[in-house]
């Protein structure tokens, strides 16, 4: 950190092989190249693309993510249960009804500052789980006592609900990074209040594919609208996301760096 400055990292939907893999080779020269202060990283489809493993979650760790941040695909993997109820720097959404396991908000502490991440699920064209607005409230009122760095990741299927959410909590919170479509959207931006926004941080695997899914299999699915199940595309990952530049003392966003790698 540099002043009262913070940088942090954003990383968009982990998925399979090459997207580990594009992490394994990339992230920690990236990280000191852009003089990175913090990492967050949406790992839910790490596992072959459906779920994180108690594995999977010990490599994020090991590659330097500070904070794992998830969606509806968190439930896939058995082994990571005990993990989301032990661990802290590991989230599933916040608005899952009680008693799901695990937590959706955390507060690290890296050097001298604090920063929070809370992970929320939408629900237009998703599961009708509980108001994400309400529960990011909820959780507001708990990591605001301790920092005004403040990072959301919102992972939804709509864009509108993407952006009404973002600019209720303008102001509020440090940023709000959508996540789930595995598309990199280029509307990145600061809203009035100063909270920074990007309705995708994208896909960290291959590119050249359809969500990061074998682009043969998702053709048939369109043909025959039967319900295969699809296929984690082999090859090159690349990692995408966001640079976030804040000010740690008011916690508001001053750029915001859409990026592919």
């Amino acid at each position: 950190m540099k002043n009262n400055t913070v940088r942090v990292l954003m990383i968009g939907d982990v998925s399979g092989k090459a997207g580990m893999g594009a992490l394994f080779l990339g992230l920690s020269s990236f990280v000191r190249e852009h003089r990175i202060d913090f990492v967050i990283a949406n790992g839910e489809n790490a596992a072959g693309g459906f779920g994180i493993s108690a594995e999977d979650y010990r490599a994020f760790r090991s590659m330097g993510i500070d904070v794992i941040t998830s969606g509806n695909h968190i439930w896939q993997k058995d082994d990571i249960i005990p993990v989301l109820d032990s661990a802290e720097d590991i989230l599933r959404p916040i608005n899952y009804p009680e008693p799901c396991h695990g937590k959706g908000f955390t507060v690290r502490k890296k050097g001298a500052v604090s920063y929070a991440v809370i992970n929320a699920q939408g629900r237009m064209m998703m599961a009708p789980i509980d108001d994400p607005i309400k529960r990011i409230q909820e959780a507001l009122r708990t990591v605001s006592k301790e920092t005004k760095l403040i990072f959301v990741d919102f992972h939804a299927e709509s864009t509108e609900e993407k952006e009404a959410v973002a600019f209720f909590f303008d102001g509020r919170i440090t940023a709000l990074a959508g996540t789930h479509t595995h598309v990199q959207t280029a509307d990145e931006k600061i809203l009035p209040g100063g909270t920074a926004y990007i309705t995708d941080l994208g896909l960290t695997g291959v590119q050249d594919a359809v969500i990061g899914s074998d682009p043969e299999k998702s053709i048939e699915r369109q043909m025959t609208q039967l319900p295969m199940k699809s296929e984690v595309s082999d090859g090159k990952g690349n990692i995408q996301g966001v640079i976030i530049t804040a000010d740690a003392d008011t916690g508001k966003s001053i750029s915001i760096e859409r990026f592919t790698l």
